[in-house]
């Protein structure tokens, strides 16, 4: 899929963290896709990927169970996982921070203002919007596709964007 990737020379660290309420679901799930993507591709050493959450609720569980199984049954690889925060430091430092929906925007310009950083994952897809959170609907499969389908555009933005 991103074959062309592979002989593109990096110009610099791209750093981006994904963030979702919890940082169980979603935003780890799209960190541990993405890792999978560019390892795939053979760029995982230009790339720092991270997750956090906005809330505070589930700081330091580990990756929702049926999330878990989800990554599992696509064949994406993850580690021990301990949610966190994000942080200021975080905004200062990451050059991309992937929100999974408006809610998660609103909460990061909340705490931290507006930032050009910040962008909603599926805007860099042919279809905007939001991805639904599976905690509550139930359907990771779902979550598993537009967030798949996100990071691979993501992907094809940077390398059209000549960031890779």
């Amino acid at each position: 899929m991103f074959s062309a990737l592979r002989t593109l020379e990096i110009r610099e660290l791209i750093k981006v963290i994904f963030i979702c309420h919890g940082n169980i679901c979603r935003s780890p799930m799209a960190e541990y896709i993405l890792k999978k993507l560019i390892k795939d591709a053979g760029i995982e050493e230009s790339f720092e990927v991270d997750s956090a959450a906005t809330s505070r609720e589930e700081i330091g569980n580990n990756i929702y169970p049926p999330a878990k199984r989800c990554l599992v049954e696509h064949k994406v690889p993850f580690e021990v996982h301990s949610a966190r925060q994000i942080t200021k430091q975080d905004v200062e430092y990451y050059d991309y921070i992937v929100a999974m929906e408006d809610y998660n925007i609103r909460n990061l310009e909340r705490m931290f203002g507006p930032s050009h950083k910040i962008k909603r994952l599926l805007d860099f897809t042919d279809t905007p919007g939001n991805i639904s959170d599976p905690w509550y609907t139930g359907d990771f499969e779902t979550a598993y596709a537009e967030i798949e389908k996100g990071c691979a555009a993501f992907l094809e933005k940077l390398n059209g964007a000549s960031r890779l």
